[in-house]
């Protein structure tokens, strides 16, 4: 199961939905809402409640766009499931650390050591 929505592609990695941005920059409200709402709805329709969130070629993140993150690592452990991240780069890797949000998050520095840390199921 693919699905490309204009924010964001989708795919299943066996139990693991993973979810890349199309954007380079994560910048704008407008954008940032779409994704939300995008990153909801194929949570609430996937059938696995593991995601994994890959920022290949993000080189710009917001804080609206941490925010959003939050929310969805909450939807996901409300469903009993794990939210990982991978692939983000220097500044925006600096960012989470500031934030203390790494400590929050699983990140990784590949989609595959991230897929290979989720629970075989």
């Amino acid at each position: 199961m693919a699905s490309e929505t204009p924010r964001l592609r989708c795919s299943s990695q066996g139990s693991v939905l993973v979810v890349e941005f199309s954007d380079r920059d994560v910048l704008d409200d407008v954008a940032i809402r779409q994704i939300n709402s995008e990153l909801v709805r194929q949570i609430e329709a996937a059938k696995t409640v593991h995601v994994l969130i890959c920022f290949r070629g993000v080189e710009h993140l917001s804080s609206a766009a941490l925010g959003t993150l939050i929310t969805v690592n909450s939807l996901v452990k409300k469903r009993s499931g794990q939210l990982r991240l991978s692939n983000i780069k220097g500044t925006i890797l600096e960012v989470f650390r500031i934030t203390k949000l790494d400590r929050l998050f699983q990140i990784h520095d590949t989609s595959e050591q991230a897929l290979a840390a989720f629970p075989k199921s």
